[in-house]
Formats: C-alpha cells, structure tokens, sequence
C-alpha cells in the first residue's frame, strides 16, 4: 500500500512540476521529511535522485518539440551550477531560519513582479538588452543555491526567471526543466555524498515521477492550443507569492 501511494504520488508530482517548469525535488523533500520520517541529509539526497529521471525525460520532450531556448538556458546555468557547488559546501554553516526567510523574501518579490508587470519582453528583445546576461546569471545563482543548500529543485526562482526574461508560456517551463537537469545533477552529487539514497521510498517516486514525465510533455502540447496559456503567468506568480510566504512564516 506504501509503494503504490508512493507511485501514485510521484505521478501527479511529475506530471505537474514538468508541466509548469519545477523539478519537484522541494515536494518530495517535504514528503520524505513529513510522512516518512527521514533526516534532512537522506530526504535531501533522496528527493534530488528522485527528480532527476523525470526531469531529463522531460527536457528530451520538450527539446523534441523545439521548445527549449537554450541560449536563455545556458546563460543562467553558467552561474548556477557554481552557485550549486558554493552552496553545498556552505549549507553546514548557514542556519536554517535564515536561508528560510531570504528564500522567502525572494520567491515574493519574483511572485509580485509577475504579478505586476502586464506587459513581458520577448526572449528575442531581452536577448538585445543590455542586461539580459546579467539578469539571467542572477536567477541561475538564486536558483542554484536553492539547490545547493537545501536540496530543493530551484525550480520556483528558475521559472519566474525565465518569465520575468521574456519567454512565453510552454517554452519556459521547458527552458526551465532544461536548466534544472544539470543543477540537479550537480546538486545530487554532492547531497548523496553528505547522505544515503532511501531507495525503499525514492524508486516508487521516482517510477511515478516518470510516467507522469512522459506524459506531461504531450499535455502542453494540447494545453498549448488553448487559451489556458493566458493564465500560466498569473498563475505561477500567486504560487510563487504562496510559497514565499509559508518560507517566511
């Protein structure tokens, strides 16, 4: 009954967070830690092993369909996987209380300023802009400490990076899910070294969150061509505002 719950509960994760651009891995650290009991360095170790089958499969449909702008991609990963790197080492150091409200601070300000800015830059103009690279490096080094730190998937800065940078839609969640593979590729080898694999509980989630991979894809694709789109931005700024907000209290 604990495999298939697990399994059932990897789908709709997968399905979800590769749908709208996450990597999942904060939802099954939260999970492993809440329901199931384990220490922050195996769920941290656990739940990244557990997003990144998922996430590759997903980034190969997605670059499949043309949808990844890599360009965007690979700007935030040049300051992300160091910022990976830099993170796990320092995450002894850092108390905990404190790495909570500066995420906190920083999920809400990116969640009201998707929220405000009713207008986007294309990608194509962000790409001409002056501080196109900068910003871009910025939220890769947000993200990639999420990662780091934390364990978590980053996924949250990553996304509302790539909205606030000009990408519409489905490509961004792509992009997103491009990005997130190698920082959580990075971010996986050095929490296993600080902590076991529970593969009791990662391999269901893990299998769930494959399926729900394979399928997430083909449901943006027929997503796309609706008006549902329109409400993607708004949507993961309230989320974004949301998850802030329970960091901080």
């Amino acid at each position: 009954m604990k495999i298939f719950l697990l399994g059932l509960i990897g789908l709709i994760i997968g399905t979800f967070v590769i749908l709208f651009g996450g990597g999942g891995a904060a939802i099954y650290l939260a999970i492993l830690t809440g329901l199931f009991g384990l220490n922050a360095a195996t769920a941290s170790s656990t739940s990244l092993v557990t997003a990144l089958p998922s996430l590759i499969i997903g980034a190969i449909s997605y670059y499949h369909q043309r949808q990844i702008n890599t360009k965007i991609g690979n700007q935030m990963l040049m300051t992300a996987i160091p910022a990976v790197i830099i993170g796990a080492l320092l995450s002894k150091y850092i108390p905990a209380q404190i790495y909570k409200w500066l995420i906190g601070i920083v999920l809400v300000v990116l969640g009201i300023n998707m929220l405000l800015k009713k207008k986007t830059q294309t990608a194509a103009t962000v790409k001409k802009t002056q501080y196109a690279r900068l910003q871009a490096g910025m939220y890769g080094i947000l993200g990639g400490l999420m990662v780091g730190v934390a364990g978590m998937s980053g996924g949250a800065v990553i996304i509302g990076g790539l909205f606030l940078l000009g990408l519409q839609d489905f490509q961004a969640t792509a992009t997103s899910t491009y990005v997130l593979v190698f920082m959580t590729i990075t971010g996986a080898i050095f929490h296993i070294a600080d902590g076991r694999v529970d593969w009791t509980a990662g391999l269901p989630l893990m299998i769930g969150a494959i399926v729900g991979a394979i399928i997430a894809p083909r449901l943006a694709q027929i997503l796309a061509k609706t008006k549902i789109t329109r409400y993607m931005k708004p949507t993961i700024g309230v989320l974004l505002v949301l998850l802030g907000v329970k960091s901080l209290l």
